[in-house]
C-alpha cells in the first residue's frame, strides 16, 4: 500500500475553491488490489477538488485503456474507458457513520482524503460485463488459432450425425405415437 500514498490528498492546507490533481494509473496501481478485475492498463485521472466550508466535492475524469481477457479467444486486448463521476465528502462528527454511495463522511480531525479506492472502484465498474475483441479473428489482438479451434469443435462431425444411438430412435418412435 506504500505506492498508494500519492493518492492521499491533504485538504487541510488548501484554500477554499477548486484545485486540480492529475494521476497516472498503470499495473502498479492494480497490483495493490488483490482481486482486481483489471490487471493492467494506461489511464489518466484528472481530479478537480472543490473545497468548501462543510464539504469537498470531487469530480473525477478517468480516460485511457485497460487490458481485458476476451471471453471468446482468451487473448488480452485493450478496451478504452471513459469515466466521469462525482463524489461528495462532508465533514461531520466522528460518531456519525452516514457513508452512502453519494456522500462520504469525514471526521473533523481528518486532514487528508484517500482517493485510490474511489479511482479503483470507478475503473472496475467501467469494465464491460462481456469482454470481446472488437472484430474477432481480424484484429492484431485476437487469437486466430483459438477462433479456428472453436469453429472446428462447434461444427458437427458427419460420423457423429450418422451414428445415432438406437435408444434415441426408440424414444423418437414413442413420441410419434
Amino acid at each position: 500500500m506504500k505506492s498508494l500514498q500519492q493518492y492521499r490528498i491533504p485538504f487541510v492546507g488548501l484554500k477554499p475553491g477548486k484545485h486540480q490533481f492529475d494521476f497516472e494509473i498503470d499495473e502498479r496501481f492494480f497490483n495493490e488490489f488483490e482481486y482486481s478485475l483489471v490487471k493492467t492498463g494506461k489511464l489518466q485521472v484528472k481530479l478537480e477538488l472543490d473545497k468548501q466550508e462543510t464539504m469537498l466535492i470531487l469530480d473525477f475524469d478517468i480516460r485511457g485503456d485497460i487490458f481485458l481477457n476476451c471471453d471468446v479467444c482468451l487473448a488480452d486486448f485493450p478496451s478504452p474507458i471513459e469515466v466521469v463521476e462525482r463524489q461528495i465528502a462532508k465533514f461531520g462528527d466522528e460518531d456519525i457513520e452516514e457513508d452512502t454511495e453519494e456522500i462520504i463522511v469525514l471526521a473533523r480531525n481528518e486532514h487528508e482524503i484517500d482517493v485510490s479506492v474511489l479511482i479503483y472502484e470507478y475503473i472496475n465498474l467501467a469494465v464491460p460485463f462481456i469482454n470481446r475483441c472488437e472484430d474477432e479473428g481480424n484484429t492484431q489482438w485476437c487469437d486466430k488459432a483459438m477462433i479456428a479451434k472453436l469453429e472446428e469443435l462447434s461444427s458437427p462431425k458427419e460420423e457423429e450425425t450418422n451414428d445415432v444411438d438406437p435408444r434415441w430412435e426408440a424414444l423418437k418412435k414413442i413420441n410419434k405415437q
